[in-house]
């Protein structure tokens, strides 16, 4: 009977222990009784997590550098909606996060370059040294261009729109309100949607829904059922996704400068004022000798005349 016994309590710790996962991050070690579940930042440092909801993207891009670094498996229409929109360039950097998981405004990747971040942890300024000052800047619309893979007919565009909200909802928790606008174009096979909330709300994190959507469209899924795929149901069909690109807009513009023109561009600038300059130099030394010769005139006229 004792036998019994304990191998039922082995059997039900067994399926206690299975059940205490975390969800939204696969990364995640749980354990214990109530389950908490952590996400490793360093050797020493743990991040507890609450797995009802969305990691916050600082905390993701941290423990995904973390793992770059112990070489532990990362399986890590269109165009600007306005002017100031951009896109990240830098990619995944190891960042200095809040205590409640965002972005601080300073991101230096700990070295002694330094950059302003928006809310969403992409750099919205030239890189300086660490006297740079930046102030917090919301990311207020996001625009996702998205490409999905071929279909036997072509989706149909007016029920893309609920598709795209409802798919976002349930996988990303997104309320479907921040999605605006779903344009499609069935030839390039491109849905371009712009999510955008509030200027002034401070609650709701857009950089959320983009980080997780782009690791599933990438194949490489954050949460712990990671056979789960990002699909949209149009038609009672599903659609997958093989490319998207993310377009940022804040509150505020940003304040790139002539660091931020690729090397192309730059020469030929250099190439442009250096013609520019030997043309004038050119002018110079023309009037130079004109005048030159318009005073040997002037001698030979005056010897003349005496």
């Amino acid at each position: 009977m004792k036998v019994l016994i304990a191998l039922f309590v082995v059997v039900f710790v067994d399926v206690v222990a299975s059940q205490c996962i975390c969800n939204s991050m696969k990364w995640a070690k749980c354990d214990g009784s109530p389950c908490q579940c952590t996400l490793q930042f360093t050797d020493e440092i743990q991040q507890p997590l609450d797995c009802t909801k969305l990691v916050p993207k600082c905390y993701l891009m941290k423990a995904e550098m973390y793992r770059a670094k112990k070489n532990l498996s990362t399986r890590s229409i269109g165009g600007k909606p306005v002017e100031t929109a951009f896109v990240d360039n830098d990619g995944i950097y190891d960042p200095e996060c809040e205590n409640d998981g965002k972005f601080k405004a300073v991101q230096c990747n700990n070295t002694d370059v330094c950059w302003c971040v928006n809310s969403a942890g992409v750099r919205r300024s030239d890189k300086g040294d660490k006297s740079i000052k930046c102030e917090p800047v919301e990311t207020y619309w996001v625009r996702l261009e998205l490409k999905h893979k071929a279909t036997d007919v072509p989706l149909d565009a007016d029920k893309l729109k609920t598709g795209i909200q409802n798919a976002l909802l349930q996988r990303y928790k997104l309320d479907k309100e921040f999605v605006k606008t779903v344009e499609y174009d069935k030839d390039g096979r491109i849905i371009v949607v712009d999510v955008k909330k509030k200027m002034e709300d401070r609650v709701t994190d857009l950089s959320l829904m983009t980080y997780y959507l782009e690791k599933d469209v990438k194949v490489l899924p954050l949460f712990h059922d990671d056979k789960q795929k990002f699909e949209v149901s149009v038609a009672g069909g599903n659609v997958t996704m093989e490319n998207i690109l993310v377009y940022y807009v804040d509150e505020k513009a940003p304040t790139f400068t002539m660091q931020k023109l690729t090397g192309g561009i730059i020469a030929v600038i250099v190439v442009v004022s250096l013609i520019v300059l030997a043309g004038l130099l050119v002018l110079f030394f023309i009037a130079r000798r004109q005048k030159a010769q318009y005073s040997k005139a002037q001698a030979r006229e005056m010897e003349t005349m005496s």
